[in-house]
Formats: structure tokens, C-alpha cells, sequence
């Protein structure tokens, strides 16, 4: 082998070499990327999606059930019997299961008449839920102390989230336009929902647009006094078929 032809080899090596290397190496190993879920509410007051399709949201409640409320007073009991209005106990139902209640405020406290709430604390709920009516049902039961009913305009089969609680014998309501059917009544708690921050009486219920639209934030700036519920949850569900109690 002549002295030209290893210059020739040695020349080709050189020049091609670093790509015999670089066509060798392992390639670099992925670098992991985590997506860390992120919400638009502070953690404990997330939004349970079922809430975004009221249209969903038409499960039968059972004949008698419990709700217990959590409030920022302490705590009261709710029995439902479907019976006295079925429409409003299924909807009450659903709404208590996806959390609706949980956050809202108490937002209309007139003593010796009523405590109403039922509006939620995310605005984007509100929105869903705003025109989510359901039928009247026939009132059967009586406005008397302790009884909770649905809150509901002039006008025929709107009802919708919100709900009141009677302070009082209020059995005016029970004929008042096309009437208001109470759906359960309070088995323990009413001191504590006596004892609700009253101070702006009716004030809020003329400012509900606002309250439904800005939600606890508006709220919290506007009527920062409001008592409010924590959690509200279904603590007792008798199998359906069971006796309801009598009134």
C-alpha cells in the first residue's frame, strides 16, 4: 500500500468521523412534563360538574330523606317527604347531592318571616341555573314555622334554586298567587338558623341580579355580615316505598 493511498484513508476517517458518532449516540431521553390541574376556585369550594347540565340532573328522590346543613352558626336538619311535593323534593334532592347549596349565603333574613337562600356562590353555575324551572306541584302542606318551600315569581312553574325557610305561621303564602308548597320542614336547628345575621333584612333580595352574577366575591364586599352554609348533604335516604311521616 502506496504512501498516497493511506494519506487518502487517513483524510476520508478524519472527515467523517464525527458523523459515525453522532449517528451512534443514544438519543436523549424525553424530559417529563407534569400538568399540575388547576381550578378557578380555592380548594374546598370546587364546582361539581353535573351542576354545569341542570337538564341532567332529574333523579327521583326518595319518599323521605335528611339534609344536613353545616352553616357558619352551627347546624340544622332538613326531613323532605316527597309526597308533599314531589317536583320540588326531586329538584332539592339534586341540588343538595351536586352541592349546589354548598357556600351560598343566607341571603334574606327578616325575622318572623323568613330565611331565604339558594343562590349558589359560582356565577357560571348561576348562569346555568338561572331559567332551569321546573312545575308547580299543588300545595298540600301549609307555611307553618320550620317548613321550607321553594321561592318563586308571579309568574306559573318558576322555580328554580331557591328556597325559604318559614320563621313564622306564614300560611298566607299558601294561597298567595298560585301558592307556595312547602316540601319538608326543619327537625332540628332552628335557634341556630334564628341566630342568622339579619341585619340587612330584605336589602339583598332587591340586589339578586348582582348576587347572581357576582357570586360570594360580590357578596363577601357588599354583605359581609351574611351567615352562609358550609356543606349541605343527604344524611338520611329511606329506601323508596318507605312510609313518609305525617305532617
Amino acid at each position: 500500500m502506496n504512501r498516497a493511498f493511506l494519506l487518502f484513508l487517513l483524510c476520508m476517517l478524519v472527515l467523517f468521523a464525527p458523523f459515525a458518532l453522532v449517528a451512534q449516540a443514544p438519543p436523549a431521553a424525553p424530559t417529563a412534563t407534569h400538568t399540575t390541574p388547576t381550578h378557578p376556585h380555592p380548594a374546598g369550594s370546587a364546582i361539581d360538574p353535573a351542576l354545569m347540565h341542570p337538564a341532567m340532573l332529574k333523579a327521583k328522590a326518595p319518599d323521605v330523606y335528611e339534609v344536613k346543613f353545616t352553616t357558619t352558626k352551627g347546624d340544622f336538619v332538613v326531613q323532605v317527604t316527597r309526597a308533599w311535593a314531589p317536583l320540588g323534593a326531586d329538584r332539592f334532592y339534586n341540588l343538595v347531592q351536586h352541592h349546589f347549596f354548598d357556600g351560598a349565603a343566607f341571603f334574606r333574613v327578616v325575622p318572623g318571616f323568613v330565611v331565604q337562600f339558594g343562590i349558589g356562590p359560582h356565577p357560571e353555575v348561576n348562569k346555568v341555573w338561572a331559567n332551569a324551572n321546573i312545575k308547580d306541584d299543588p300545595v298540600t302542606q301549609s307555611n307553618l314555622a320550620g317548613t321550607i318551600t321553594f321561592a318563586q315569581t308571579p309568574t306559573p312553574n318558576s322555580r328554580s334554586t331557591q328556597v325559604f325557610i318559614n320563621l313564622n305561621k306564614n300560611d298566607g303564602l299558601d294561597h298567595s298567587g298560585q301558592g307556595f308548597a312547602p316540601f319538608g320542614k326543619v327537625t332540628s336547628g332552628m335557634d341556630v338558623i334564628g341566630s342568622f345575621y339579619s341585619g340587612y333584612a330584605d336589602t339583598p333580595t332587591g340586589d339578586q341580579d348582582a348576587i347572581t352574577n357576582g357570586g360570594k366575591a360580590y357578596l363577601d364586599k357588599t354583605y359581609p355580615k351574611l351567615d352562609s352554609i358550609k356543606t349541605a348533604v343527604v344524611i338520611v335516604a329511606p329506601a323508596a316505598g318507605g312510609i313518609a311521616p305525617k305532617p
